[in-house]
């Protein structure tokens, strides 16, 4: 299977480092993915929009150059919502979208409306603006080193509303969401309780929920054990 893996907010293609062997060692190849604007701090951002994003990541899809269904397409965090954009105009390579501690957004839902933007981009916050349960397992030098690779997020790609196509083929793909900061079972609470971020999981076809018990980045904190997951998903 070709994995096209979309880093989360600030981060770029080498957040997935050490998830990778896993995936490799498996039997998978893995195209991790640093999208527009945030190929370093001095990259211009001005003019990133949603799409840009989304249009990258099909490029991605269509760089592998393999067969019908055979692309696995991950997204962490505010990569998942994208991912799902870009699903829904690959729907014919894609066997399986995964969103790690992340989930599909309906149309015209946007990722973080309320982070502070100044400039047209989005710092990373202090680790005193995330909640608790974001930063499990993440140690004092990951924070650091984190902080030091992290760029800027166009403003747009967080707030900007998410151009959705073909509903039909886009939520008949299987989907898996990786469940790190909450459980299955916060999640169906969640939708059965009509909560509006998650109303689109349950328009999906087929999917189903993992879980990943840590902060919002697996992939520093328990990167083999997401590698493994990813290439056992890959493997359905």
């Amino acid at each position: 299977m070709q994995m096209v893996l979309v880093p989360g907010f600030w981060l770029g293609a080498d957040a997935w480092r050490e998830v990778i062997p896993a995936i490799e060692e498996a039997g998978h190849t893995a195209h991790p993915l640093t999208l527009p604007g945030l190929e370093s701090r001095d990259a211009d951002r001005s003019r990133i929009r949603v799409r840009d994003h989304v249009d990258a990541i099909v490029r991605a899809i269509d760089e592998t150059g393999g067969d019908e269904r055979d692309v696995v397409l991950v997204g962490h965090s505010g990569g998942g919502p994208l991912a799902y954009a870009a699903t829904g105009l690959r729907p014919d390579r894609i066997a399986r979208t995964v969103y790690v501690d992340s989930w599909p957004l309906g149309p015209g839902g946007s990722v973080a409306p309320d982070l502070p933007a100044a400039d047209g981009q989005v710092e990373l916050p202090d680790w005193e603006d995330f909640e608790d349960a974001d930063l499990v397992d993440l140690t004092d030098e990951q924070r650091d080193e984190f902080r030091r690779i992290a760029v800027p997020e166009p403003a747009d790609v967080v707030a900007g509303p998410i151009e959705l196509t073909d509903d039909a083929h886009r939520r008949a793909v299987p989907a898996t969401i990786v469940a790190c900061e909450f459980t299955p079972a916060d999640l169906r609470s969640w939708l059965d309780g009509g909560e509006p971020a998650v109303a689109e999981v349950g328009r999906l076809e087929r999917w189903d929920v993992v879980e990943l018990p840590t902060g919002h980045w697996p992939m520093f904190t328990r990167p083999s054990e997401l590698g493994a997951l990813l290439a056992e998903l890959a493997d359905r």
